[in-house]
């Protein structure tokens, strides 16, 4: 319940003031055992909502544990701070279900790729932490980037810390998913029992609009239906400046059990994904980006479930192993998905009343084709014997096709690809 307070005019007032500051607000200092960017300087945030003060609390707690823990410290030159935590101390697990458990080890067996599969490159790609991978942390553990004072600071003006770290309650794979502000440019395939998926896409520095809108591009493995028993597992690139503070792009992962609606957060904001590579840190910005009309740099990932013990597996293409969803997170996709989506998605707010100019892959549209617009290429599933097979029947569908399209084919090189996204508003999207 709301409290309201008055302030008589008396020689009391100085501590009257003091006090009610104390019971209505939390001042903090940034950098205060928060290891946050800038020159130190003293700000003052104030939490009106105990609920705010708590969740803010209990973030940093999160933080202040993750920065004790850490064995080296990378400072990265775009700003983030990386921490080399102990993988058994990563916060996968303080999740219930987790809690004593330390990393599995990686699966002996693969999904297996026909003799005729489709060239892959991107495998493996680089961050700007990592220093063109002169840098990485220590064997035993496991890289964190740094969520920092201004990092919720940011956060709370548009949002609750509450629900720091995850999508909106709103947010869907539906797609036709336009009410909500959410907008996407997919191919998909349903209507069959999925262990996992594939694909390599470029990834482009997407200009977004305003701090309460992002720009992604990513694979869903999807269970379950679309009211709140919705089960997702999701890995690719995104622009958020409201999450990171810039306009890079970056590596993220995401998951729920019900619909975005208390379970599941991006990359390592919560308890659940457990990373085991040492070399990429989830969250950090890939770097190089693909370029207009110049050089393209695809990333290559890979989702699967491990036949064995029914963990789901994020890896990079044929190359390393990143870590994994626990099946216990799950209900639906505790046994198998059955619908794979691939493609792009933005938030439109719109701002003044017009379609947001985010732009969604590189902001161009389809037709202009390679080394312009964005693409998906080698699309693939993997199939209930661990074969990774291409993705047959695969549906393409963009919500607002004169802001945001799609259109595809199959060559050999590419096997099943499509280029999608666009500028937004435009002259047919006002």
């Amino acid at each position: 319940m709301a409290s309201s307070c008055c302030v008589p005019s008396s020689s009391l007032v100085p501590l009257l003031l003091a006090l009610l500051v104390a019971s209505c607000s939390w001042s903090v200092e940034a950098g205060k055992g928060g290891g946050g960017r800038g020159n130190g300087t003293q700000t003052t945030q104030l939490f009106r909502s105990g609920d705010e003060l708590r969740a803010y609390r209990r973030i940093v707690a999160r933080m202040d544990r993750l920065k004790k823990a850490s064995v080296k410290t990378i400072q990265s030159p775009d700003g983030d701070v990386i921490h080399c935590v102990p993988a058994h101390q990563q916060p996968a697990f303080d999740h219930p279900k987790l809690k004593g458990q330390k990393p599995e080890d990686e699966p002996e067996e693969r999904p297996k790729t026909s003799a005729d599969a489709a060239e892959e490159d991107g495998a493996v790609f680089t961050q700007a932490w990592s220093d063109g991978g002169k840098q990485s942390c220590p064997d035993g553990t496991v890289p964190i980037r740094r969520t920092t004072e201004q990092d919720l600071q940011r956060y709370s003006i548009s949002g609750s810390l509450r629900r720091y770290g995850m999508k909106p309650r709103a947010a869907g794979v539906r797609r036709d998913s336009t009410s909500d502000g959410h907008e996407h440019a997919v191919g998909y395939v349903t209507g069959d029992q999925f262990y996992g998926a594939k694909a390599s896409l470029n990834v482009w520095p997407a200009k977004v609009a305003s701090a309460a809108e992002f720009s992604l591009s990513q694979i869903w493995v999807i269970s379950g239906t679309f009211g709140n028993d919705l089960n997702t597992i999701e890995a690719g690139w995104q622009v958020s400046p409201e999450l990171y503070g810039d306009n890079s792009p970056r590596f993220f992962t995401y998951w729920t059990s019900d619909a975005y609606q208390a379970t599941g957060c991006y990359n390592l904001h919560c308890s659940g994904f457990v990373q085991t590579n040492r070399r990429i840190a989830i969250g950090a910005a890939i770097s190089p980006a693909s370029a207009y009309n110049g050089r393209q740099f695809d990333i290559s990932l890979l989702v699967w479930k491990d036949p064995r013990r029914g963990h789901w597996w994020l890896q990079l293409g044929s190359g390393p192993l990143v870590g994994y969803w626990p099946s216990s997170l799950f209900t639906h996709l505790g046994g198998h998905a059955n619908m794979v989506q691939f493609g792009g998605e933005v938030v439109n707010t719109r701002p003044s009343g017009s379609h947001t100019p985010t732009q969604m892959g590189s902001g161009h549209f389809p037709r202009e084709g390679f080394n312009r617009a964005a693409y998906f290429r080698n699309v693939q599933v993997v199939d209930w014997d661990n074969n990774l097979i291409p993705a047959r029947d695969l549906r393409l569908v963009a919500d607002h096709p004169a802001c945001y399209g799609i259109q595809g084919g199959y060559k050999r090189a590419w096997g099943n690809y499509f280029y999608y996204g666009g500028p937004g508003r435009n002259v047919r999207c006002p």
